[in-house]
Protein backbone atom coordinates (compact mmCIF):
# COMPACT_ATOMS: atom_id res chain seq x y z
CA UNK A 1 0.00 0.00 0.00
CA UNK A 2 1.12 3.31 -0.71
CA UNK A 3 2.37 5.59 2.00
CA UNK A 4 2.52 8.80 0.62
CA UNK A 5 -0.46 10.36 -1.52
CA UNK A 6 -0.56 11.73 -5.22
CA UNK A 7 -0.91 15.38 -5.56
CA UNK A 8 -4.24 16.75 -6.57
CA UNK A 9 -4.13 18.70 -9.28
CA UNK A 10 -7.11 20.94 -9.70
CA UNK A 11 -8.65 21.57 -12.80
CA UNK A 12 -11.85 23.52 -14.32
CA UNK A 13 -14.97 21.95 -14.46
CA UNK A 14 -15.25 21.97 -18.14
CA UNK A 15 -12.11 20.63 -18.60
CA UNK A 16 -13.24 17.27 -16.05
CA UNK A 17 -16.31 16.69 -18.43
CA UNK A 18 -13.76 16.64 -22.01
CA UNK A 19 -11.81 14.15 -20.03
CA UNK A 20 -14.58 11.84 -19.18
CA UNK A 21 -13.87 8.99 -20.95
CA UNK A 22 -10.73 8.79 -20.04
CA UNK A 23 -11.22 9.33 -16.13
CA UNK A 24 -13.45 8.00 -13.80
CA UNK A 25 -14.60 9.04 -10.62
CA UNK A 26 -12.79 7.20 -7.44
CA UNK A 27 -15.46 8.08 -4.09
CA UNK A 28 -12.76 6.55 -1.63
CA UNK A 29 -10.69 9.31 -3.16
CA UNK A 30 -13.01 12.19 -3.70
CA UNK A 31 -11.41 12.57 -6.84
CA UNK A 32 -11.25 11.98 -11.09
CA UNK A 33 -8.37 9.30 -11.28
CA UNK A 34 -6.99 7.57 -14.84
CA UNK A 35 -8.79 4.77 -16.33
CA UNK A 36 -7.36 1.10 -16.16
CA UNK A 37 -4.20 2.03 -14.30
CA UNK A 38 -5.53 5.19 -11.60
CA UNK A 39 -5.28 2.21 -8.82
CA UNK A 40 -1.22 2.90 -9.20
CA UNK A 41 -0.44 5.28 -11.47
CA UNK A 42 -1.47 8.31 -13.49
CA UNK A 43 -2.93 12.08 -12.46
CA UNK A 44 -5.37 12.30 -9.52
CA UNK A 45 -7.91 15.38 -11.00
CA UNK A 46 -9.90 17.38 -8.76
CA UNK A 47 -12.68 19.45 -9.42
CA UNK A 48 -11.23 23.50 -8.77
CA UNK A 49 -13.66 24.84 -6.43
CA UNK A 50 -11.33 27.50 -4.71
CA UNK A 51 -11.87 29.79 -7.83
CA UNK A 52 -15.86 30.87 -6.76
CA UNK A 53 -15.51 31.53 -3.24
CA UNK A 54 -15.10 35.00 -1.74
CA UNK A 55 -13.45 35.71 1.75
CA UNK A 56 -13.93 38.72 3.99
CA UNK A 57 -12.06 38.36 6.42
CA UNK A 58 -8.23 39.82 6.98
CA UNK A 59 -6.00 38.93 4.24
CA UNK A 60 -2.89 37.63 5.62
CA UNK A 61 -0.77 37.18 2.29
CA UNK A 62 1.50 40.09 1.52
CA UNK A 63 1.24 41.53 4.30
CA UNK A 64 4.36 42.86 6.75
CA UNK A 65 4.93 43.96 10.44
CA UNK A 66 6.12 47.10 10.68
Amino acid sequence: MRTVKRPRHYVARHWLLLARPLFRYSAVRDAHVLRGVGRRMGPVLREDRRHGQRFDGVERRRTSVA
